[in-house]
């Protein structure tokens, strides 16, 4: 594993001149010093007996774009449920850049360390129109009072538009959200995780259900997506994964199965195995 990351009470123990800690979370930004986002090591789940997670290792690199696949039970869920701070590891660490303890923090802490979550169905406000989804969405003081008093600057405007154009609804601004087909569901509450500002984004079955064009139209936003933020997309679809290229982990039982581009992975004969059920 590269560069073994430090803790944030290791970071914090200099004294004069280190790094400020609100809760749990290094102020300011993510150290990825290191070029590298996201370390699960060693990481252990069981549920009732059953091991979800069984000293699972995976790095993922900033600004990647990463596929997880496998089949159902190897664990895509639960190791998502990890980082997000759902689901405490038995054992192992969980760590955002160099100094981000995850596995020490709340949920919403790290949401606002910079980690956006999209589940397979598409939660937004149905009743309220586009533009006004990405609005409730925005990184901004959601204090009552200041949620009261608040109102959206030129600043706040053109990066709702600036993002209306990257999911391709800005044509829809006006709509009610409730009226959209399903693939603009799913572009609208990655656009409203688009807002929250994340580094990272953990995408769960983004496709399922969409048409065809709806897939390709969301495999472009993806890649184009890739470099400003860290992707890592959990799908079933092999044809959407070989659209979005780079690298595939295939988990099996807890751990890492193999890893590589899509073509390897496939002809892995372990792979293969577990997939047919051999």
């Amino acid at each position: 594993m590269n560069s073994k990351p430090v803790s944030v009470e290791a970071e914090n123990q200099g004294g004069e001149g280190s790094a400020q800690v609100v809760g749990h979370v290094l102020q300011p930004g993510v150290d990825i010093s290191h070029k590298v986002i996201l370390y699960l090591e060693d990481i252990s789940v069981s549920f009732d007996g059953f091991k979800a997670l069984n000293n699972l290792n995976m790095t993922i690199d900033a600004g990647e774009l990463r596929c997880i696949i496998g089949p159902n039970g190897a664990g895509k869920t639960t190791m998502m449920d990890v980082i997000t701070g759902k689901t405490r590891p038995d054992s192992g660490t969980c760590f955002f850049g160099q100094t981000l303890d995850l596995t020490r923090m709340t949920e919403p802490e790290i949401a606002h360390a910079g980690i956006g979550r999209k589940f397979q169905k598409p939660t937004i406000f149905e009743n309220h129109t586009v533009f006004e989804n990405l609005e409730l969405a925005m990184k901004t003081d959601k204090r009552v009072w200041a949620s009261l008093f608040a109102w959206l600057d030129r600043e706040g405007r053109d990066k709702i538009a600036d993002t209306l154009k990257l999911i391709r609804l800005d044509q829809e601004a006006d709509r009610q959200a409730g009226l959209l087909s399903h693939g603009q569901k799913q572009w609208l509450e990655i656009g409203m995780l688009l807002m929250q500002e994340p580094q990272l984004l953990l995408l769960d079955e983004p496709v399922a259900g969409m048409t065809d064009d709806e897939t390709e139209r969301t495999a472009e936003l993806f890649k184009s997506l890739a470099g400003k933020h860290s992707l890592v997309v959990v799908e079933h679809d092999m044809a959407f994964i070989e659209q979005l290229g780079g690298k595939v982990t295939v988990l099996h039982e807890g751990s890492v199965l193999a890893e590589g581009s899509l073509a390897k992975v496939q002809a892995d004969q372990r792979v293969i195995e577990v997939y047919l059920g051999r």
